[in-house]
C-alpha cells in the first residue's frame, strides 16, 4: 500500500519561509515523479512543483518560480518543498502526489495525472 505523509505546514508571516516534507512508504521516489500541489478554499487544486529525482528534472509553477525549491533525500524516501518569501496568496492546503503519468499532458502539474496523494498540510501566511 502506498502512503504519502506531508508535514511542515504552519502559520508564518509574509516574507517568511517554510519547508514542507513528504515521506513515502510503499513507493520509491527515486524511480518516479513526485509533485506538490496546493488548494485554497474555493479554488481548484493547483500544481506547484514536480521533481524527477532520478535525473533532477524539475518544474515550477510561475506563481512560485524563484521562491520555491523542490528536492529529495532518497535515503529517507522524502521529498521537500522549500518555500521562501511567502505571500498571503500562498495560503492553502499543500499536497504531495506521486505515480501515474505526469508527463502525459506535458505540464507535469496536472492533478489528473497522479495516482497517489497525501492527506495535505495547511500553510497559512499572514499579512
Amino acid at each position: 500500500e502506498v502512503q504519502l505523509v506531508e508535514s511542515g505546514g504552519g502559520l508564518v508571516q509574509a516574507g517568511g519561509s517554510l519547508r514542507l516534507s513528504c515521506t513515502a512508504s510503499g513507493f520509491t521516489f527515486a524511480d518516479d515523479y513526485i509533485a506538490w500541489f496546493r488548494q485554497a478554499p474555493g479554488k481548484e487544486r493547483e500544481g506547484v512543483s514536480c521533481l524527477s529525482s532520478g535525473d533532477g528534472f524539475t518544474v515550477y509553477a510561475d506563481s512560485v518560480k524563484g521562491r520555491a525549491t523542490i528536492f529529495s533525500d532518497n535515503t529517507k524516501n522524502t521529498v521537500y518543498l522549500q518555500m521562501n518569501s511567502l505571500k498571503p496568496e500562498d495560503t492553502a492546503v499543500y499536497y504531495c502526489a506521486a505515480g501515474g503519468a505526469p508527463w502525459y499532458d506535458g505540464t507535469y502539474l496536472s492533478p489528473d495525472e497522479y495516482d497517489y496523494w497525501g492527506q495535505g498540510t495547511q500553510v497559512t501566511v499572514s499579512s
